[in-house]
């Protein structure tokens, strides 16, 4: 709340001083600077006391208690204030966010909604927007908590409170949705299809294949649920190693590229597997069908380019790492892989380059892989280092 922590001008007081007017107004104001709030509180009581018609000592007041928490007399201190003075701003804003902290929202609304859409002060403007979202949320206006999750999220994209309290919005209204889905079309593929990735998503494979499979008898041609299927079965596979898993999940990828021949990912996935069983002719083939629809496929450029090693033509696959790594620069199988390429290649200057780059983005990947990530980006089998690798 630092940006809230202003001295108020003091001149009325001083116009009128006596000798402990004036020292408790230095007191208090140097105490309010410096964060001593126990200390300010205890002189700008005494103000208060003695001068109970200044706006400002019932504005710092009403600050003082807002930082210690003290929400209630916060509320009582600035109301006095702007009722003494109704051009004091800030303490126009603050009041608003002490009556959200209290869950008035109601009360709240116009002072947030005022702070949040007309200050120029761009704390101020963060600070009521995170308690817009939290009144909009409480009163259930659902579609305004939205918008205004939307708006701090573009005013300040790496903020982490507003990353985090904006994404509860939205996984808020994802699931209300949902829920209205499961009301007004039980039957529909559009639920099945919802159930089946969630189902996905919390690991539940079975039951995921089950809601697929009621998407595709309402729907046989329905492009991306045989893809699906075949992610799905092929995180079941991964769960209980299970080659029938993988040969299922093929089967599906193909049928997916009968209903749907520009679905890259299938594609893609095709190639994969068949790589990592040694098929190289034929990865090739369905990695390149994969870049035909997506020529920035950047995982299928570095899978393309291990085929391609595996095949003794480090050239041509050189070509699609340098690809990958403009698509993709903190991609570390891409530069392992390009390091290797150089080798091949004779080219030890450049081979140097890129082991050093794997070798940064692989300290930073240990650095920061106690810390998962909560969402995988990833919609397809990522390319992976040889886990002995260090």
């Amino acid at each position: 709340m630092a940006f809230l922590l202003v001295s108020f001008a003091l001149s009325r007081i001083a116009a009128q001083s006596s000798d402990d007017v004036e020292r408790y107004a230095e007191q208090g104001q140097q105490a309010l600077t410096q964060g001593h709030y126990a200390e300010a509180e205890q002189a700008f009581e005494k103000l208060r006391q003695l001068q109970p018609g200044v706006a400002e000592v019932h504005a710092n007041l009403g600050l003082i208690y807002f930082e210690e928490r003290k929400y209630d007399q916060a509320v009582i201190a600035l109301r006095q204030a702007l009722k003494l003075k109704p051009s004091l701003q800030r303490s126009d804003t603050l009041l608003a966010i002490s009556l959200s902290e209290l869950s008035r929202y109601k009360e709240a609304l116009p002072g947030l909604e005022k702070g949040f859409h007309n200050s120029k002060d761009a704390d101020t403007t963060r600070m009521c927007g995170l308690q817009l979202l939290r009144a909009y949320e409480g009163l259930q206006r659902d579609n305004q908590a939205v918008q205004v999750a939307l708006e701090l999220n573009r005013s300040y994209p790496s903020d982490p409170e507003v990353l985090y309290q904006s994404g509860k919005i939205f996984g808020n209204s994802a699931f209300l949705a949902m829920e209205r889905l499961v009301k007004v079309a039980p039957n529909s593929v559009w639920r099945h299809q919802a159930a089946a990735e969630a189902d996905e998503s919390q690991g539940s494979y079975d039951a995921a294949m089950a809601e697929y499979r009621q998407v595709l008898a309402l729907d046989p041609n329905r492009p991306g649920v045989h893809y699906r299927v075949g992610r799905t079965l092929l995180a079941r596979s991964h769960d209980k190693t299970s080659p029938e898993d993988v040969a299922a999940a093929l089967a599906e990828f193909d049928q997916e590229l009968q209903v749907d021949p520009s679905n890259a990912n299938a594609a893609y996935e095709i190639g994969e597997i068949h790589r990592q069983a040694g098929r190289f002719e034929e990865s090739q083939k369905f990695f390149a069908l994969a870049l035909k629809s997506y020529p920035d496929f950047e995982e299928a450029h570095t899978g393309l380019a291990s085929v391609l090693i595996s095949l003794k033509r480090p050239q041509d696959a050189l070509v699609h790492l340098q690809k990958s790594v403009v698509l993709n620069p903190d991609d570390e199988v891409a530069w392992f892989r390009l390091a290797q390429v150089q080798r091949t290649l004779g080219n030890s200057s450049e081979q140097k380059k890129a082991l050093a780059e794997f070798a940064r983005l692989r300290q930073q990947f240990n650095q920061q892989k106690e810390v998962g990530p909560v969402f995988s980006p990833h919609d397809v089998t990522k390319q992976a280092v040889d886990p002995n690798v260090q």
